[in-house]
């Protein structure tokens, strides 16, 4: 159990909520716990990475998921997260330059016509802390 808070996990000193990170796989969706893949990238050095190398701002994100709907008050909701981002934590990214954590950071940096944003780049990518599960059957904070 975690007893104190690694500074990434705060945000206008409350932690961060609890999120994960999907793929979709022959065995099903797999999940990475975004806390823990912040805790693999912390200690790696900090690129300075061009943002229009984020392959994931042009492909579906957010609503590639079955029954995922843009709606205008979850496109909402999404905003308002892109405007509370802080540039000052890199975005998170697998060996390949997969977008892990950080859309909207990454979001964020293109709104405001920023070229480059900082990233952490995992060495290795870690096996995921769930595998064949429903992202509404993970558990998140209440």
């Amino acid at each position: 159990m975690r007893t104190t808070l690694h500074p990434h996990f705060c945000f206008n000193g409350l932690p961060m909520r609890k999120q994960y990170h999907f793929r979709q796989s022959a065995d099903g969706l797999l999940a990475w716990d975004v806390h823990r893949l912040i805790d693999l990238a912390a200690p790696l050095p900090i690129e300075q990475l061009p943002v229009n190398e984020i392959a994931e701002l042009d492909e579906p994100y957010w609503y590639d998921n079955e029954g995922d709907t843009p709606s205008g008050r979850s496109i909402a909701m999404h905003m308002q997260l892109v405007n509370a981002a802080d540039l000052a934590y890199p975005i998170i990214l697998c060996p390949q330059g997969r977008l892990m954590d950080g859309m909207h950071r990454a979001v964020k940096a293109v709104v405001l016509g920023i070229d480059s944003i900082q990233a952490h780049r995992l060495t290795v990518l870690p096996a995921p802390d769930f595998i064949g599960v429903d992202p509404d059957d993970l558990p998140y904070d209440d």
